[in-house]
């Protein structure tokens, strides 16, 4: 017998196959048990001792050996045993379907020589003719004698091998094994037989002995020693809950620490939550984060990790780490453990517990009453009343001056329109001694939760500044810093500065503030307006504008052997996609739930690849190569005629770029940027329509520090000749939203015309779109200036982020009308849709476990909208004429002696599209 943690088999020809499975019920009755004779009531009958002896306790018995039945009924002793495999087991090959997924709960106990406690475990046994038997491992529990306890676990077979035989083992020789009922079931049955036989379930707990009740039983530790106290530190740390907590020691690595087993007690395709009650000891530090992981293997993928949450845990109280996960896949094994502080630093656990995740109710929309949209909160914006009003951040002086400008920023403009002219005066702040020194304003009771306000200035810095200077309207929310928009400012001109901030929790106090330049220098601030954006009129304006962008007219001609009696015959136009790309982010993993796959499929045409194209990913360790993952998903998208997007060939941030790349030496890093352009795009030549050449090179340089800056020029010209029918893109981030002053457009087009300059073929200009509380106008102006260069502009990793799913949903709404209407956008990627599989928390439109949230329904809504629809007669020219959106649509035609159906496609173009239907 071989022993793999909890999986096992005894092979005969020496080979093993290891394996876990799990799918849907597909054929049976739910609710039925597949186990003949669960309670024993008709004594063994199709039970058989394995290799040992059994007879039956009645109720009525006086032959118990230590315990009563739990059901009332009959009980099995098996005795005689010499080998801890040996146990009691039922054929049950012909009630077995493949892919079905089957439950199984039995209740057991022990009797005879043993002191403390033991495993029970249930197992199937797996025959083919012509070669060794297999094991599945499908639970266990400890139980001890006098009480009887419960085994659980999920099984399933992706095909019924000859014989299918399931069996309760464990014990050790001389042990004799009890049981009391077995049931095996399809989970989704709405009765549990196992609660009607009286056998008490740990609810839905997945973890053993949470709270180290039964001392250290089932937790281990992982690459460490595990010890369990009652108190430490002369008695200054105690448990926070319970009597007990456990301690991983002697740590040597971050990812020591403590660990459980959980195969077969979760199932794929459900979210679970993790809490841990922990904190730190010893080595001197005080806070460390400690991460809950799951280690996942899969017979055909190997080993993955899983991060779950993590808390920043201190040496002086207990802390509450929490977390979620979920399994798209069929794992083989499962094991959970927390890890993270430095080596030498203990990691104490009070309790873990992983629970199947309750659905919460989501939160109802906001209702805001008068929300005074264009309404500016600032008090004497115009400095009509000189500074009153305002106060001095720190000991500057403010005065009041005039000669700034009279008309509103751009920006501001689009969202107001017709406006009042500003005053022409400007707050001075002069003898400022740290770069946070400014103008200030209380505002907490004029601001409405949930709208979302657009910031706008003119700013201006006085003379003795040594390079660009930042500038920044904040505010202090509660004594949070929010970003309400920045500019970098080179001269002594005024600049706009534009921004957008909501707050979603009811604040104490509320502070806004202007900051930024360096001390000594003098700050100029100009109309300074905060006011709650219209996005409902926003949007009616963005519809008249996709009318013009996204649509054109079509005239259907019929023709044909009856075209002369077609008049007056009826027609219905369907649009079955529109060819605007809409694309998201996939990982490998999400390929394996077969709801993801649906929902992508059928949203979604275009993908890029979250990870697995990324250098790291690919080649981890040098000449270590990993593309399967990748060509594992590209395969998905051709086999369903989706386009796809190469992320990315490289990412310039120092940070994301792998240990063993970045201790090269010159020589060898450029043979190996040379390897990673010619490996990457021979191989996937033809088959990703876009790459990210090197990703975010306005927030990195690390490639560029190390071989110069030809290195950018050379990756473009170098993958344009590997592959000369891909688009090569740049791509960045906050481009788009005036928070960053590293990549504002203006910053962005010097980098693209200075790359064109020395020859890279810049095909396509990447905005990744991570926003929070998006305004139109400021996302348009982005878009307007970035437009003059003549490139294609795509979203290329569009998220927003809200509790409130209504809220995220109108972020959303906003970002994909600004891209539609907009003529320089021509597609847009969300960096994900299915929650715990996206970069940011509460930005999904899909929960866990497969429901579309108030996010989803607005984005399926839009699509929806964009599709267009007619209905009408064929004119007497035998003409039928109507307005719609670019992409692919279907005609019926129903003439007296059939019905006909045809389908085109309409393309970009100005003049009208005659479209010849040959009935």
């Amino acid at each position: 017998m071989v022993v793999r943690g909890n999986c096992f088999c005894i092979c005969d020809s020496g080979t093993c196959n290891w394996w876990f499975f799990m799918g849907n019920c597909r054929s049976g009755n739910p609710t039925d048990n597949i186990i003949v004779n669960h309670d024993f009531y008709k004594g063994l009958y199709s039970w058989h001792p394995n290799c040992c002896n059994g007879f039956i306790v009645s109720a009525n018995s006086g032959n118990r050996v230590g315990l009563s039945p739990k059901s009332g009924g009959n009980y099995a002793v098996i005795k005689n045993r010499t080998e801890h495999w040996q146990g009691l087991e039922q054929d049950i090959t012909s009630k077995i379907s493949p892919g079905s997924t089957y439950s199984v709960s039995a209740c057991v106990g022990v009797s005879g020589p043993l002191s403390g406690s033991t495993d029970v475990m249930a197992t199937l046994k797996l025959l083919n003719h012509g070669s060794g038997a297999s094991y599945m491992f499908i639970g266990k529990t400890s139980v001890s004698k006098g009480k009887w306890e419960m085994v659980e676990g999920i099984f399933s077979l992706p095909t019924v091998p000859n014989q299918v035989i399931f069996y309760l083992e464990g014990p050790p020789p001389g042990v004799e094994l009890l049981i009391d009922s077995v049931v095996i079931r399809c989970p989704s049955s709405s009765k549990s037989e196992s609660t009607s036989i009286g056998c008490s379930a740990v609810g839905d707990e997945v973890i053993i002995n949470p709270q180290f009740e039964n001392g250290l039983s089932n937790w281990s530790g992982r690459g460490c020693q595990v010890v369990l106290h009652d108190s430490m530190a002369d008695g200054k740390i105690l448990p926070e809950t319970g009597k007990f907590f456990a301690s991983a020691s002697e740590r040597t690595q971050n990812w020591n620490g403590i660990q459980q087993e959980i195969t077969g007690r979760v199932q794929r395709k459900l979210a679970y939550n993790v809490t841990a009650v922990v904190r730190i000891f010893g080595n001197n530090v005080t806070t460390a984060t400690i991460q809950a992981t799951l280690w996942v293997h899969t017979p055909d993928r190997g080993e993955q990790y899983i991060g779950i949450g993590k808390v920043q845990a201190t040496d002086k109280d207990w802390g509450q780490l929490q977390g979620k996960f979920l399994l798209n896949g069929s794992p083989s094994r499962v094991i959970i453990y927390l890890e993270g502080p430095p080596p030498g630093t203990d990691i104490l656990v009070n309790a873990l517990s992983v629970k199947h995740a309750e659905k919460i109710p989501p939160l109802p929309p906001p209702i805001i009453e008068n929300p005074d949209y264009g309404v500016n909160i600032v008090t004497n914006s115009q400095l009509s009343d000189g500074t009153d009003g305002w106060f001095p951040l720190g000991n500057c002086n403010l005065s009041a001056a005039s000669g700034s400008p009279k008309i509103l920023p751009p920006m501001a403009r689009d969202s107001l329109g017709v406006h009042e002219p500003l005053s022409g005066r400007y707050i001075l702040v002069k003898n400022r001694t740290q770069t946070w020194m400014g103008p200030a304003q209380m505002i907490t009771d004029k601001l409405k939760l949930f709208l979302t306000y657009q910031v706008s200035a003119w700013v201006r810095i006085g003379s003795g500044a040594s390079g660009p200077q930042n500038v920044n309207v904040a505010l202090g929310v509660d004594n949070q810093w929010v970003n309400g928009g920045q500019a970098e400012i080179k001269d002594r001109r005024w600049h706009e500065i534009g921004g957008s901030f909501r707050i979603e929790k009811q604040p104490l106090k509320v502070m806004v503030y202007v900051q930024g330049p360096a001390a000594g220098v003098d700050l100029m601030v100009a109309g300074l307006q905060i006011f709650p954006v219209d996005r409902v009129a926003r949007f009616k304006h963005l519809a008249r504008q996709t009318d013009k962008t996204r649509k054109r007219d079509i005239i259907l001609q019929f023709s044909g052997s009856e075209s002369s009696s077609l008049f007056g015959t009826s027609v219905t136009v369907m649009q079955t996609q529109n060819s605007f790309p809409i694309g998201s982010c996939i990982n490998r993993t999400n390929i394996e739930n077969e709801d993801f796959v649906d929902f992508f499929v059928k949203n979604f045409n275009w993908a890029v690849f979250g990870n697995e194209l990324k250098w790291y990913w690919t080649e981890p360790q040098r000449g270590n190569f990993k593309y399967k993952d990748a060509d594992d998903m590209l395969a998905l998208c051709q086999n369903n005629k989706i386009e796809t997007r190469g992320h990315c060939i490289f990412w310039e941030v120092q940070s994301t770029v792998q240990q063993w790349i970045q201790a090269l030496n010159k020589n060898d890093l450029m043979k190996a940027v040379q390897n990673r352009l010619t490996g990457l795009l021979t191989r996937y030549k033809g088959k990703f329509r876009h790459y990210d050449v090197n990703n975010e090179m306005l927030h990195g340089s690390f490639y560029q520090d190390r071989l110069g800056k030809d290195i950018r020029t050379y990756m473009f010209k170098t993958a344009n000749q590997l592959d000369p029918s891909a688009t090569l893109f740049v791509n960045d981030y906050h481009v788009e939203d005036g928070t960053d002053t590293r990549s504002y457009p203006e910053k962005y087009i010097e980098q693209i015309l200075d790359l064109q300059q020395q020859g890279a073929p810049v095909g396509g200009i990447g905005i990744q779109g991570h926003i929070d509380n998006p305004v139109g106008p400021i996302v348009c102006s982005a878009l307007d200036k970035l437009g003059v260069v003549g490139l294609p502009i795509w979203f290329t990793e569009l998220d927003v982020s809200s509790l409130n799913e209504h809220i995220r949903g109108e972020d959303l709404e906003v970002m994909l009308r600004e891209a539609f209407a907009h003529p320089a956008v021509e597609g847009v990627m969300l960096w994900g849709f299915w929650e715990l599989f996206m970069s940011r928390d509460n930005a999904h439109l899909v929960d866990a476990e497969g429901e579309i949230n108030e996010a989803g329904k607005r984005f399926l809504a839009l699509k929806h909208e964009w599709l267009s629809h007619a209905h009408g007669r064929i004119d007497i020219q035998g003409q039928f004429e109507f307005r719609g959106f670019h992409g692919t649509y279907v005609v019926e035609v129903e003439t007296e002696s059939n019905k006909v159906s045809r389908t085109f496609v309409v393309d970009k173009g100005d003049s009208p599209l005659v479209v010849s239907i040959d009935l």
